[in-house]
Parts: C-alpha cells; sequence; structure tokens
C-alpha cells in the first residue's frame, strides 16, 4: 500500500469528523440557547435530546478521527442523522432563501450520510486504533 492510500482514509475521516465535533462543541457551550431552539423544532424532552446529541456528535467524532470502533461510530452516527436531518432540514415546508439555505443543508447532509455509510462498510483505513488493534491480535 502506497503512502497516498495509507493517508486518505485518515484525513477522509478527520474531515468527514470536522462538523460533528465543531457542531457538538457548539452545542456543549450555548446548551441554554440551544433548548429553547429545539423546543421550537416540537422535540420532546429537548434537554435529554440535546445532551444526547452532544454525546452522539463529539464522542462519534473523536471516534472516527481516532479510527476507534470506526464501523459502530459511523453507523450511528449515520442513524442519528436520519432523523437530524428530516426535523431540522424540512426544506420542503419553507420558501424562498430559507427553502434554498434549508435544501443546500439536507444535500450536505445525505453526501455526509454517504460517506458514513463507506466508514461503516469498509472501515477506517490502516492509519486508525482499529487497525493497530487487529495487527496486535494477530497470532
Amino acid at each position: 500500500m502506497n503512502a497516498c492510500e495509507r493517508i486518505m482514509p485518515l484525513v477522509g475521516r478527520v474531515l468527514i469528523s470536522a462538523i460533528f465535533l465543531f457542531s457538538g462543541i457548539t452545542k456543549l457551550t450555548h446548551f441554554s440557547g440551544m433548548v429553547p431552539f429545539m423546543a421550537s423544532k416540537h422535540m420532546p424532552m429537548p434537554s435529554v435530546m440535546l445532551a444526547g446529541a452532544l454525546i452522539v456528535e463529539i464522542l462519534g467524532a473523536l471516534c472516527l478521527i481516532t479510527g476507534f470502533q470506526t464501523r459502530i461510530a459511523a453507523l450511528i452516527t449515520f442513524l442519528y442523522l436520519i432523523p437530524t436531518t428530516l426535523m431540522f432540514h424540512n426544506f420542503w415546508a419553507m420558501q424562498g432563501a430559507m427553502h434554498m439555505d434549508n435544501q443546500a443543508h439536507f444535500l450536505k447532509n445525505l453526501a455526509i450520510m454517504g460517506g458514513l455509510l463507506i466508514l461503516a462498510a469498509y472501515g477506517p483505513g490502516e492509519l486508525s486504533i482499529d487497525a493497530s488493534r487487529a495487527t496486535i491480535s494477530k497470532p
């Protein structure tokens, strides 16, 4: 395997994780402001849901970046994005600039979901904790 093939999955994991890590940190630092926003979207128990979102986004991003339990983290994050995308980017119910902005976010999330499915199917690549652990456990 050449250097490019070794490094590209790591770079891809970092890039796909960035949005979740920054989003999770923002939710954490603006928790009290996020709760009313989530309530405005008719989320039940918005504080609990926000805490769950924080866990998925931050822990999922860290797992993806390090390549630890990558397939599971990618699948959980993929599943998390389904209701998130449908509830927060329902562009079909909007008009004008909001319609266009939310359609772009909806499609962006679909692209991210595709990348997460690829990670879930093929794993993190050679430069990852998962690959290191598999190498160590081989006789």
